[in-house]
């Protein structure tokens, strides 16, 4: 019998559908135990992969860390394990840059077990006109209700200002990588942040998306939060008010839903000794049968595009996935390079201090380039 250590994060979307998966019979059957830990999301955040990889077979993890891992030299690619054509296959069938999004060197580094990226949720019941799909019209709802949350805690503002760059005709270092965002688009951007931020109720100032979620479904003074990774639990919860998702803001009629790519993936360490075992319970996991059927119904979200338009699927969650999946095939990927995770907790407390103190946008923007350019530099020397 082959025994694997494993680990993800603990939520019941991160964690119950491989737990359910690693106790199917035909698993033991092929030979092969899986044992599953957890801990909390922010724990991959501190860290390092190469550290978790060292101790694990199987490692959940967030597409920015690749770059990371690929210096550490701590997983195996997916065309190492699998092939080309298998990884090519799983490509077409990933929603959106769900499996693009692990590619760092020439290489995939992990297999897009989950799908999610930020969208917009809200209190259907609660609001007093229809669902913004504006900038401009979740503005004008923040001013009249200043009942309009924006997800700050953690890496969340520096998300936030990706997302909505992206949206405003910008993404983020992609036309550049040396330059973050033009002084132009990062005005907009930060100004729209800076009135948003003002009016955003103190009660989720500091809850990650999850406590926000939480937080929306059991009281009523936050109505909107433009931008908030999508949960698919808080569509159809067993307690609670059901939360409505939709597509990411637009800038413009017809424009792209700005939003930062989530979601997680499954990486093989080099510890991790391949059997055809193995390669069949992780390809199942990508499979038709579980990703449409087996992984929604154990509380995940899946990666694999037609479980996105599935009507049985949509039903039980609330549509959930059909008002998101726009969203989620454009959604911006953030750069992987190792450095980038320091970067992104650097820059969402620098922009969260400059929300407190009012700063003056040309000075916050001249901060988030300096420490887009160290942490570039840093990581190309490592």
């Amino acid at each position: 019998m082959q025994r694997l250590r494993a680990l993800t994060w603990n939520h019941p979307r991160g964690y119950n559908a491989l737990a359910a998966a690693a106790a199917r019979p035909e698993l033991a059957e092929s030979g092969l135990a899986i044992a599953w830990d957890k801990q909390p999301l922010e724990g991959f955040e501190s860290h390092p992969i190469a550290d978790l990889c060292a101790r694990y077979d199987l490692v959940v993890l967030d597409h920015p860390h690749v770059g990371e891992a690929v210096a550490g030299d701590c997983l195996q690619s997916l065309e190492a394990v699998f092939g080309d054509a298998t990884v090519r296959n799983l490509e077409a069938e990933s929603i959106g840059p769900s499996l693009r999004s692990y590619r760092f060197g020439d290489a995939h580094w992990a297999l897009p077990l989950d799908a999610a990226t930020q969208v917009m949720a809200g209190r259907a019941d609660l609001l007093d006109a229809p669902v913004p799909e504006l900038w401009g019209e979740v503005v004008a709802l923040s001013q009249r209700t200043g009942k309009v949350a924006l997800s700050l805690a953690g890496p969340h503002a520096a998300l936030s200002f990706l997302s909505i760059a992206a949206a405003f005709g910008e993404p983020p270092a992609e036309k550049d990588p040396d330059v973050l965002v033009s002084r132009e688009a990062g005005r907009r951007v930060y100004e729209l942040m800076l009135d948003l931020a003002g009016r955003s109720p103190q009660s989720v100032r500091d809850k990650n998306p999850i406590g926000i979620l939480d937080h929306m479904a059991a009281n009523d003074d936050v109505v909107l939060c433009p931008l908030v990774y999508g949960y698919v639990n808080y569509s159809a919860p067993e307690r609670g008010h059901p939360i409505a998702f939709g597509n990411a803001p637009r800038r413009m009629p017809g424009g792209r839903p700005g939003s930062t790519l989530g979601g997680t993936g499954i990486g093989i360490s080099r510890r991790c000794e391949i059997t055809p075992a193995l390669k069949q319970h992780l390809l199942w996991l990508m499979s038709r049968q579980a990703q449409v059927g087996f992984i929604p119904a154990h509380d995940g979200q899946p990666s694999r595009r037609e479980a996105w338009h599935d009507q049985a699927v949509n039903a039980r969650w609330g549509g959930f996935y059909e008002s998101t999946a726009d969203t989620l095939e454009q959604a911006y990927v953030r750069p992987r390079h190792n450095g980038y995770i320091a970067f992104q907790g650097k820059a969402s407390a620098l922009l969260r201090q400059a929300f407190e103190d009012r700063a003056p946008a040309d000075a916050v923007l001249d901060s988030l380039q300096a420490l887009h350019e160290s942490h570039r530099a840093a990581g190309s020397e490592r």
